[in-house]
């Protein structure tokens, strides 16, 4: 996304004249890569709207992921921060971005590289660290995420809230981030809605996550099939499920991997064969679970208490956690194959 404050807006820091981010999309000769899902967002007035959403930016501290042509810079820069640190991996972006920060003297900070491996916990000063209980610290993260990035990072970004490291070694960071439309509907979606997925109890079980608003799509350049939400997270003082991380997306991905039956059928893959009807009933009375209701009508206190049961079965029984019900599968499947074709060796 582009950044550059809105006409008649009273700018916390004012940058010096210049080139539009048209024109420095011109002048690098610029283009928006498809197979890297890229859109840029040009209008001032929108990157201004979503650095907004991060709230009170004064003398903050931010990372800002994928950059790009530098449109949401501009209005970050805007909006009076102490230091701005860019993570851009498209080389091509860089120049533009050295621009931004000669108007910007000191605050900027420009590395060359992917969000996916970048190391957080040095990304800023240690002097800005709160405990996990305080207020969150004056650090904030933002960007406008390609598409084929946003899900993966979001992942790994509220595992690093459920274990305090990377970005979250600070405190309760805070981040303003872009994805899908659809995708925002889901972080966000309630107990009961057809958007309730994986996403919306890993999101919602360690941050408060608000929807602040949707982008139509043809405000980006080149303009995508979908639109784009806007998505804040604040991560929770005390987690809904405290349970790790591995054990929560294990127990939230088999409940859905069935998403249209009924949960009792995603909670089997979770235990081998051997025992699996005995142990799936068994989990689903300890955690006072229907075992008829779909996985998008259960509650977040119902995922919690499936979670804290599975975790007593795993104590009791540690070889259950490592079990996979796909290697299973696979398993199954190579030893079906090894019998059909000694059988027909047997015939010949």
């Amino acid at each position: 996304l582009c950044v550059m404050a809105a006409p008649g807006k009273v700018a916390a820091f004012r940058l010096p004249p210049l080139p539009t981010i048209g024109e420095i999309i011109r002048l690098f000769r610029l283009k928006a890569l498809k197979q890297l899902s890229q859109n840029f967002l040009l209008d001032l007035r929108l990157t201004d709207k979503i650095v907004k959403q991060a709230g009170e930016l004064k003398n903050a501290h931010v990372c800002e992921v994928g950059p790009g042509p530098g449109g949401i810079t501009r209005s970050i820069l805007s909006a009076g921060v102490e230091q701005l640190l860019l993570i851009e991996k498209d080389a091509r972006f860089i120049p533009g971005l050295q621009i931004l920060s000669e108007a910007a003297p000191g605050k900027v900070h420009i590395v060359h590289g992917d969000i996916l491996t970048y190391k957080m916990e040095k990304a800023f000063p240690k002097h800005l660290k709160k405990n996990w209980e305080d207020e969150p610290p004056n650090i904030h993260i933002i960007g406008n995420l390609p598409f084929s990035v946003s899900t993966p990072l979001i992942i790994k970004w509220l595992e690093n809230v459920s274990k305090r490291d990377g970005p979250f070694i600070y405190g309760r960071t805070q981040m303003t981030l872009t994805f899908q439309k659809e995708v925002g509907e889901r972080l966000t979606a309630n107990p009961g809605s057809k958007q309730r997925s994986r996403l919306s109890i890993m999101a919602q079980h360690l941050c408060t996550v608000e929807n602040c608003f949707v982008i139509p799509g043809q405000a980006f350049v080149p303009k995508p099939e979908v639109d784009v939400a806007v998505v804040h997270f604040t991560p929770l003082v005390q987690p809904k499920i405290q349970q790790p991380f591995e054990l929560v997306e294990k127990v939230v991905q088999s409940v859905f991997q069935f998403r249209r039956k009924y949960c009792f059928r995603g909670i089997e893959t979770l235990f081998p064969e051997n025992g699996r009807l005995k142990r799936t009933e068994q989990l689903m009375m300890t955690a006072n679970v229907d075992p008829t209701l779909r996985p998008f009508q259960l509650s977040m206190s119902q995922f919690r208490n499936l979670c804290n049961a599975y975790r007593k079965m795993c104590d009791e029984d540690p070889s259950l956690f490592v079990f996979n019900y796909r290697e299973e599968l696979r398993q199954k499947k190579m030893t079906r194959n090894v019998l059909e074709q000694t059988e027909e060796e047997n015939q010949l």
